[in-house]
């Protein structure tokens, strides 16, 4: 078979062999139904869904298409995948102490990411910095380069720094406290915000992090609060603070209306960029939020009161739920188990908002030990866990591979930081099924295993061996041995036959050294299995 008409043929394959039975009806899922019945599950494990969309419903457990070891299972949630290194580590490890290592994330020796990101010198430019260079000229004004290297450097740590869990959760809060990237207004301030709120406060506590957001230039700018007078509150920053931020549609007009008043004076300096504090445009007088309640007696206790109000709205119950829920979304569920939200609330409020604890209750407890299956990849942690499950390293030198990795994530619609509106990307998976998607996420698969695009990720100099070993002696053990690489299961024998059935052979056919499957058309397995279900749990 000619490479022409390789490519019809593998997703021939996937519609007829790896597919979930899935019962698919009305309306609200018709943009689910390709997704679903080519076999990329858009929809998690029903043990824990009860229901997820009108007119979707799910016949199969998705734990049977993962293996059942809790190390992987903490793997494929806490990282961007599994690795060949990082399963030898947690093997040598064991749970508890991985995870100890991950949550001290500076114990971690991570040089070799840290090299990768030495080639984007002006994504962790400070706001003087980046001024600095458009006074030197070196830099033009209003320049997106540091904003672009950002994003080009999101991807690389995806895949190749050790602190994954670290990673995982910068690119959480990146949602949750949302600023465009890149985008003109913050085009001085954007790098700063990601080096000093997002990753210095990551894993420390929530109040900390809502408080440095509420002081930085690029939230104040994104949400216009810099634009906020005396004369003419301005109501963006003080609505998302609460509905977004912290406790979701509790507020009322009134309260939108006193916090944009106690909210006035949090500014920018148009000269520096810096964040300054405008005492003679903050309104005075008392105010009632939520439960808050501050006298406000003066323009210059005016910044006090506004972070004695967000260290309210860092603690108050609501926003402990409205945390925790959306934790539990990203680490066990799209429909995360009420009790396990209610255990994680306490632990928050106990421990003042800080971080750590609620993760290690998380990842300790018993509703996600059960969770496997649960999730679905989105498009930017199935293209890091592609790179991250194949072994490939990053490029010995340049950037241009860096690149190319976030236009693939764009190309499948999640392009790092890139999320328009305030609330960030979402991360359930009715979100993103959709056949194009799933078509991007496909075509990434080959390009990237068969070195196709990006070119110059470093691969074994034998693919074959680099993957599994010595050629196996047939057909089935080969396609078995390349599932339980990349999948951590092997398939059904229909599966294993219709792979095989793309080769023109059958399981039982014998191997050869000269056969296209352990050479040339090697890849196409590994982009078939990589397009299967399996593959796109989380």
């Amino acid at each position: 078979m000619g490479p022409d008409t390789s490519d019809v043929y593998a997703v021939t394959v996937i519609e007829q062999a790896l597919n979930r039975r899935t019962a698919i009806g009305g309306a609200a899922a018709a943009g689910a139904a390709a997704v679903l019945a080519t076999g990329s599950p858009a929809l998690a494990d029903s043990r824990l869904h009860t229901a997820v969309e009108p007119g979707i419903v799910i016949e199969e457990n998705n734990a049977g298409l993962l293996p059942a070891d809790p190390l992987l299972h903490l793997l494929r949630r806490a990282t961007y995948g599994p690795s060949p290194a990082s399963i030898a580590e947690i093997r040598a490890l064991g749970a508890s102490a991985w995870l100890d290592r991950q949550l001290k994330p500076a114990s971690i020796d991570d040089a070799k990411a840290d090299a990768l990101i030495a080639r984007l010198p002006l994504c962790g430019l400070s706001i003087a910095e980046i001024r600095a260079k458009v006074t030197a000229g070196a830099l033009k004004q209003f320049d997106w380069t540091p904003m672009w290297q950002l994003s080009f450097a999101a991807p690389i740590r995806a895949i190749w720094s050790e602190r994954q869990l670290f990673e995982v959760m910068a690119d959480f809060w990146s949602n949750h406290l949302n600023v465009t990237c890149p985008s003109g207004d913050v085009w001085d301030s954007r790098t700063d915000y990601d080096r000093a709120v997002i990753r210095k406060h990551a894993l420390g506590t929530f109040a900390d992090l809502l408080k440095a957001s509420a002081r930085h230039p690029a939230m104040l700018t994104y949400l216009d609060n810099r634009f906020s007078t005396r004369l003419a509150p301005n109501e963006n920053y003080g609505r998302e603070l609460m509905e977004l931020h912290t406790v979701g549609l509790e507020y009322t007009e009134a309260d939108v209306k006193d916090a944009a008043k106690l909210l006035t004076g949090l500014s920018v300096d148009n000269t520096t960029g810096q964040y300054r504090y405008d005492a003679a445009n903050h309104v005075v007088g008392a105010v009632k939020i939520l439960g808050f309640s501050h006298a406000n007696a003066t323009t210059t206790g005016g910044e006090a009161a506004a972070m004695a109000f967000v260290d309210y709205l860092a603690m108050h119950p609501s926003t402990a739920r409205r945390i925790v829920t959306k934790l539990c979304i990203r680490f066990v569920a799209d429909v995360p188990p009420a009790g396990l939200i209610t255990k994680l609330v306490k632990v928050y409020l106990d421990n003042r908002s800080s971080i750590v604890p609620v993760l290690r209750a998380l990842f300790t407890s018993t509703e996600f030990a059960g969770a496997i299956g649960a999730k679905v990849r989105t498009p930017l942690e199935d293209l890091a866990a592609t790179v991250r499950i194949l072994g490939y390293g990053p490029p010995p030198s340049g950037t241009k591979s860096y690149e190319s990795l976030y236009w693939m994530a764009r190309n499948a619609g999640h392009a790092p930081m890139l999320w328009g509106p305030p609330n960030g990307y979402p991360d359930v998976a009715a979100a993103w099924a959709s056949p194009s998607g799933l078509l991007v996420r496909w075509n990434f698969h080959l390009s990237i295993a068969a070195g196709y695009w990006p070119a110059d990720l470093v691969k074994p100099a034998d693919l074959l061996t680099g993957m599994i070993g010595a050629r196996p002696a047939t057909y089935g053990a080969l396609i078995d041995a390349t599932a339980k690489r990349l999948l951590g299961v092997v398939l059904g024998a229909e599966q294993t036959a219709a792979l095989a059935a793309f080769y023109g052979k059958t399981p039982a056919s014998q191997l050869k050294s000269n056969d296209p499957a352990v050479g040339w058309m090697y890849p196409y397995l590994l982009a078939m299995l990589l397009n299967a279900p399996n593959f796109a749990l989380r």
